[in-house]
Order: C-alpha cells, then structure tokens, then sequence
C-alpha cells in the first residue's frame, strides 16, 4: 500500500445525485451492524452500477467508516479507466493466482478512509478464481481491517461470476437502469440471489428523468 491512488477527481459532482447517496448509505446502515460485505450488482453492463458502489463506498468514509472497495470484475472492470489510475496497478486476479499478497493488491487513496483493490488484469477463468478459498480468506482478512467491505460485481443476468461472490456476502444492493431493464431480468438476478442465500437489501433505480 507504499502508493496512494488519486480518485477524488471524478467529474462534476450532482446535488440529487449526492444527496441519493447519502440516503440509500443511511438505509444500509439500517439493515444492521451485522453488515460488513456488501455487493453491488446489476443485470447488464452500463446501468451506473460502478459509479454507485464507489459513491455509497466513498460516502461512508466521509463518515468515518473504515471503507475497502473490491472491483470484481474481473472480466471487464470499467475503474482503472474511468478514474484515470495510471500504471499497471496489481488487483484481485493477481491475488487470487497466487501472484500477489493481500497487502500488494489493496490501495490507499486521497478519498478519506478509503482503501481499493482493482480487478486486475483480465483472466479467462475468473469464475474459478473467485471460487477459491482465497476470495473467502481475502473477505475474512478484511473484516478484521475495515467496518465495511464494499464489493463491485459483474452483471447478473449472463454471469455466474456475481452469485458466486453472492455467497460469501452479508447483503446485495441490485442497481437497475430506469426504463431499459426488464422485470424478467432484475426477477432473474433476484433468483440467482436468493439460491446464493444472500440477503436482498434492495433495488436502487438509476437514471431517473426528473
């Protein structure tokens, strides 16, 4: 963790955007403190999912809670572009291989009480990967360092890769897209949820007209 990631620069800030944030970061809080490892997911790609879970993650460092943010998507991670992360930072792939330490993977950074592990480079097998009683040590370990552990999932609906991760978490947060996701397919995630034995927190519909 020597190298501190720059990510508080991450575009013009929204005031109902903020203020939503702050709201669905107060209603987790009010699921339990028996909450630790949170999952954000979505049925398709491009449906905000990723900005939501570093918001709510980051909003709750503002309030003094202790914050590890996971990108697990290993498959097709949107961070590293989207914040701008120069380098070839080490992640969770390199982890879960046998490549790299928890302690080489997971990254200080200027947003306050936050810490990140990055995906990584694309793997062929990330399913496999995150399998392996690694991923498990690697949430346990974490739960002994920080009050929350924020996780980014893949899309749902044509992916095992979130069920599986589905199964080690306290709850799941599903991030749907306003007037483009089907009711068939957030039912199809809430199905894959509940076989995982994960328990639904709720749904946060993005992109709503005002």
């Amino acid at each position: 963790m020597d190298q501190i990631l720059n990510l508080k620069n991450t575009g013009e800030k929204n005031y109902h955007f903020e203020e939503s944030i702050k709201t669905l970061r107060t209603n987790m809080q009010f699921c339990g403190s028996s909450l630790k490892t949170i999952m954000f997911t979505s049925s398709l790609p491009n449906e905000g999912k990723s900005e939501i879970t570093f918001s709510v993650a980051a909003s709750l460092g503002s309030i003094g809670k202790k914050v590890l943010m996971i990108d697990a998507d290993i498959r097709k991670s949107v961070l590293i572009k989207r914040y701008e992360i120069k380098g070839n930072p080490n992640g969770l792939s390199q982890y879960l291989s046998g490549q790299k330490s928890l302690d080489e993977i997971c990254y200080a950074t200027d947003v306050e009480n936050f810490d990140i592990i990055l995906a990584g480079p694309y793997s062929p097998n990330p399913a496999e990967l995150l399998e392996d009683s690694l991923f498990r040590e690697l949430l346990e370990k974490a739960k002994e360092r920080y009050d929350y552990i924020i996780i980014d999932t893949p899309p749902m609906a044509n992916l095992i890769d979130g069920a599986i991760i589905a199964n080690q978490c306290d709850g799941a947060v599903i991030v749907i897209e306003s007037g483009t996701i089907s009711y068939h397919l957030v039912q199809k995630v809430k199905g894959q949820l509940e076989k995982s034995g994960c328990r639904i927190l709720g749904a946060v519909l993005n992109r709503v007209d005002k």
